[in-house]
């Protein structure tokens, strides 16, 4: 896919031209894709383990679910059976730009990589960023062509409810219990414009999404949501319920989680990597190191486990594509 290429060619002159040498240490033969299929899964196994309907969403790097990495392979069994569905960004709209429909080459691309892990049973989750409302619609008719559950995303901060349409595609008042249940989903993580929890909870139960993706924090100071909220959020407005899913990044590291440690530095330790240049604050990590996956998962302050404790159905896996990065 030519922007992936070119993306790749930017980032490897961009860090090829830096001082820091604390890369040296990876070996390059290691095989990144499946480090972090191996990662997913282990975060699967380990939360089907406590809730045997726990939903695994990956976002995005669906390079994985091919045994190859690429669009003329076959499913990769073990990882497509680890995960419950996967979540694509920018498939019809938002490639380029908000509101620009994503190109046919790109679009084609993403498609096939989705159709494969589609094929195996996993549900399929796009989210199109657009705001004409003719575009809105058009995402939501092209994604339901393909059997897609979709969202169209006015905000590429998703920090609001859209208020268009003014009825939430495909609504129903149906009891969701499955991820093959969703017909329609929210995907709303920033919650900034909310001055409280309870506001956010009272707004949630007001709509009759079928899904909805959200931090496991509230605001600056990391506020958790916890059960009793969240059972209040999983309340849909016409009667029915819905599934609530956090978001959880697998990939990068956040200063503004509360597992930042202020002693942390690039290098420091070993498996922190750098800052991403279009995400302030957030660093790239070798995630197949056990301190970091120690971080994510196996222990009561593991982050893992706090979304499991508070129960949430499911986890929204991002910076999955890590492992452009280091190849």
């Amino acid at each position: 896919m030519k922007k992936i290429i070119l993306i790749s060619c930017i980032l490897a002159i961009f860090f090829s031209c830096s001082d820091d040498e604390e890369d040296d240490d990876v070996n390059p033969d290691m095989d990144f894709k499946q480090e972090m299929r191996d990662f997913v899964s282990e975060i699967s196994e380990y939360a089907k383990a406590k809730n045997p309907n726990f939903v695994i969403i990956p976002q995005n790097g669906h390079e994985l679910v091919s045994d190859n990495g690429d669009t003329d392979g076959s499913p990769d069994i073990n990882y497509n059976n680890a995960i419950d569905a996967c979540g694509q960004e920018d498939l019809f709209y938002g490639y380029d730009d908000d509101d620009i429909p994503t190109g046919t080459e790109d679009n084609e691309y993403l498609t096939s990589l989705l159709d494969l892990s589609k094929s195996t049973g996993n549900v399929i989750l796009v989210t199109d960023y657009c705001y004409s409302h003719s575009k809105m619609d058009d995402s939501y008719a092209k994604n339901n062509a393909k059997n897609y559950i979709s969202f169209a995303a006015d905000d590429r901060e998703l920090s609001q409810i859209p208020d268009y349409p003014l009825t939430v595609y495909n609504e129903n008042s149906e009891v969701i219990t499955s991820i093959h249940d969703v017909k329609n989903f929210l995907y709303l993580i920033n919650p900034s414009n909310f001055s409280s929890k309870t506001e956010f909870v009272n707004a949630i139960k007001a709509t009759n999404y079928d899904l909805l993706i959200m931090d496991f924090f509230f605001g600056d100071d990391n506020q958790e949501f916890n059960a009793t909220e969240v059972e209040q959020l999983k309340q849909k407005a016409n009667g029915g319920s819905r599934l609530i899913v956090s978001y959880m990044s697998i990939g990068e590291a956040e200063d503004y989680r509360y597992y930042w440690d202020e002693s942390w530095t690039v290098g420091s330790p070993s498996w922190l990597k750098e800052e991403n240049p279009e995400w302030e604050g957030n660093y790239k990590v070798e995630y197949w190191d056990t301190n970091w996956q120690a971080i994510i998962l196996g222990s009561e302050n593991a982050y893992l486990d706090k979304i499991i404790d508070a129960g949430f159905d499911g986890v929204y896996l991002d910076i999955i594509e890590a492992f452009e990065y280091f190849e």
